[in-house]
């Protein structure tokens, strides 16, 4: 028995997932997999120890060619399917922005996700693209943080976006790892295109709250040699700081370890 990690092959949300397979699969194998009786085609990216948490996803089949080509005539007329979606509900005065849409592979239902600044009252929209498309319509607010992950884009580092490309779920940043950080609180620095703070102020907080440890924190009123004075600067990579003292102005302490 393998348990393999895989990627849907179009997903709003939990691109990622785990089953369990009787056979043995390589790395890149196109699957169909069944999620509450909804067929959907993934890609195995990874191979996991047997005693790895599953999910409530079942292995169906290996992808046939003709899998593979309804797939790929979803794709096409999900696209479609945002246009008429957009044009309908701004005829019912709906204020919505359609991001995405997909088919289960089966095409037993429709997924569409959308942003709005409050919630909708979408049921009349509902009702017009069921009959529109002779199946199950499921509508999905998503925040701006899932819209950036969707629409990807360049980030302040010059790099495509790190929830377009990896992240595989938003880890909580707060205000405190930026001024951690000794960044300037300027929204401009300090957020993403999506408007929140950046994910990746989480990568090196860690490593800049060790860094820290047993050096005073900038305000701070420290003794010297040259008398009491008042932290200004901290250095934490070289393990200094300089102090500013009424009688010798700025001197440069370190840390001794």
């Amino acid at each position: 028995m393998q348990i393999l990690k895989i990627s849907y092959d179009s997903e709003l949300f939990n691109n990622y997932d785990k089953v369990a397979c009787s056979l043995t699969m390589k790395i890149g194998t196109k699957v169909i997999v069944a999620d509450n009786s909804l067929y959907k085609l993934a890609t195995v990216i990874d191979v996991l120890e047997e005693n790895d948490p599953l999910y409530n996803t079942t292995f169906v089949r290996v992808a046939t060619a003709r899998d593979l080509e309804q797939n790929k005539r979803n794709l096409t007329e999900s696209g479609d399917v945002l246009l008429y979606a957009q044009d309908k509900a701004n005829n019912l005065g709906l204020e919505m922005r359609f991001i995405s849409s997909f088919y289960t592979l089966d095409r037993k239902q429709l997924f569409i996700s959308y942003v709005a600044d409050s919630r909708v009252d979408f049921r009349e929209l509902a009702k017009v693209l069921a009959q529109k498309y002779k199946t199950r319509i499921e509508l999905r607010q998503i925040g701006v943080r899932d819209r950036a992950r969707k629409v990807g884009g360049l980030g302040p580092c010059g790099l495509f976006l790190c929830c377009n490309q990896f992240l595989t779920e938003f880890a909580s940043v707060s205000i405190n790892m930026a001024k951690n950080q000794f960044l300037a609180l300027n929204p401009s620095k300090i957020n993403g295109l999506c408007g929140r703070l950046l994910c990746c102020l989480n990568y090196e907080d860690d490593v800049y709250t060790e860094l820290k440890k047993n050096l005073p924190n900038i305000g701070n009123l420290v003794e010297t040699s040259e008398g009491l004075g008042k932290v200004i600067e901290v250095n934490v990579f070289n393990k200094t700081y300089k102090v500013e003292t009424k009688n010798k102005g700025v001197v440069e302490l370190k840390v001794n370890e």
